[in-house]
């Protein structure tokens, strides 16, 4: 396990639709993404058992999380209870830091 990772030592993965994402920790009990959106972009609906924190690092999003829309901006942060639905529309391009806990097995 890395301790001390250089944001230019992970490369980013392309998910299509305008948002690629990068991971750049993990163990068992948590992980820390970067995501990044061009606008117009759209982080689908969904759900996952994982308890997740969000930072908007820059950029404006719509947040849906549980049938309630708010839109953020550069230094706000989201959290979505575990199973909860949930989803972003990136309004002006942007990055999201997320964090996962337990950590996302479907991601690596």
């Amino acid at each position: 396990m890395q301790t001390l990772i250089q944001d230019a030592s992970v490369e980013w993965t392309d998910l299509g639709a305008g948002i690629k994402r990068k991971i750049m920790a993990y163990n068992t009990d948590m992980m820390l993404v970067k995501v990044v959106f061009e606008s117009g972009a759209v982080g689908t609906l969904h759900q996952h058992p994982h308890t997740q924190a969000s930072y908007v690092s820059r950029g404006i999003f719509d947040i849906r999380i549980a049938g309630k829309t708010e839109r953020l901006q550069a230094g706000d942060v989201y959290f979505v209870p575990t199973g909860e639905n949930h989803g972003a529309v990136c309004i002006e391009s942007g990055e999201l830091i997320d964090v996962f806990a337990p950590m996302r097995e479907d991601f690596v």
